[in-house]
């Protein structure tokens, strides 16, 4: 087991480092840059545009000469290689490179980058002046608030309902069931937020639950009761949402393993001594059933944490790292992309891990260092 850790752990480092030059490659290559982004708002508001770098210091400052060049970058007729740039003032555009770092080479810029991040330096953020790591800090209990929640009903819709159906097994109510599991595989989490919204929050129909935000404004001043209750109020359709999108295939896991041990010859003899069908059901099969759906339990959390939520939390504006990232994305603030991307990447990889770790916690006949290739 100690040498396997450490192959896996030794495996953590390239794949970490092969992920982030893939995606540094693609978004370095993709329009739209934060320069780009910088000349559209000097050709919306020349005089008064300012931006926030993610200089050292992390302090805003504003773009240099940019606001004794705003007339001349308006009226000016150099050219540029950045879309949209064509009369901007090619000192204003070499300073934001230099700024920016965009004047080394690319492989200069992403060993630089992977070397703050190897001690956890994740920059600031080009547009919000603040460290990456303070805006993840600010946006983590939210994501958190709705993976826990999530993945618990998750676990408790789908674990009842996989080992119902699998003691139905060909039954009406395996076949009516499967058809409901079914729609929810293939209807996106999103798709049902935006039913929710049209029924329950004021889209046209009931106007029972509230569109915006975890929390009301005055949560604050509200005693600890109301305090929780408004809480849950805020995040039922998000919850319902996520559930709904999200219990399909820990149900039909479930099922399946059930399934599997059912057949296995020592049920046939829990059942030849006289046992109960419940005894050996929960006293036998569940044990063993449950192995493969407990180890996946991190996985699954941070499957919904990281990528299940991102189109919730913008649809029902919640201020999570979902909302974060697609922000980030929209407006190429690239120390958020790859600070929140070396993250999510890393916490993804130990998570597998751990749970390759649990499956041979609940099952000691598991040992992956005796495997032959």
């Amino acid at each position: 087991m100690l040498m396997y850790l450490l192959r896996r752990l030794a495996l953590i480092v390239p794949t970490l480092f092969g992920i982030m030059a893939l995606n540094f490659l693609i978004v370095q290559a993709a329009p739209g840059g934060p320069i780009e982004q910088i000349v559209a708002r000097l050709q919306g508001n020349a005089v008064e545009a300012t931006v926030r770098f993610g200089g050292g210091s992390g302090g805003e400052t504003q773009a240099p000469g940019m606001a004794d060049r705003g007339h001349e970058a308006a009226v000016g007729a150099t050219s540029s290689r950045y879309r949209g740039a064509q009369g901007v003032d090619p000192e204003l555009i070499h300073e934001l490179e230099v700024q920016f770092g965009f004047d080394k080479p690319l492989y200069e810029r992403f060993g630089t980058m992977m070397g703050r991040y190897l001690r956890f330096d994740f920059g600031t953020s080009y547009f919000r002046d603040e460290r990456v790591m303070d805006l993840v800090a600010s946006k983590l209990p939210v994501s958190i608030s709705l993976g826990l929640w999530t993945t618990l009903l998750v676990y408790l819709v789908s674990i009842p309902l996989g080992i119902r159906k699998a003691v139905k097994d060909g039954t009406p109510f395996d076949a009516l069931s499967s058809a409901v599991v079914i729609v929810g595989h293939a209807i996106p989490s999103f798709l049902f937020a935006v039913v929710l919204v049209v029924l329950f929050a004021g889209g046209r129909y009931a106007d029972w639950f509230p569109l915006r935000g975890l929390v009301s404004e005055n949560w604050a001043d509200l005693a600890w009761p109301a305090r929780i209750a408004d809480y849950f109020w805020h995040i039922t359709l998000p919850i319902t949402a996520l559930v709904i999108g999200g219990f399909a295939s820990l149900t039909l896991l479930t099922k399946n393993a059930f399934l599997d041990e059912i057949h296995k010859q020592y049920v046939l003899t829990a059942r030849a001594k006289g046992l109960t069908e419940r005894r050996v059901l929960y006293g036998h099969v569940f044990r063993n059933a449950m192995l493969i759906v407990i180890a996946g339990f991190p996985a699954a959390f941070v499957g919904i944490l990281f990528t299940g939520a991102l189109l919730i939390e913008v649809i029902f504006s919640l201020d999570g790292l979902g909302l974060l990232g697609f922000e980030a994305a929209m407006n190429r603030d690239y120390p958020v992309m790859f600070g929140t991307l070396y993250v999510f990447t890393l916490v993804g990889l130990v998570t597998n891990l751990v749970g390759d770790m649990l499956y041979m916690v609940t099952d000691p006949r598991i040992d992956f260092d005796v495997r032959r290739a």
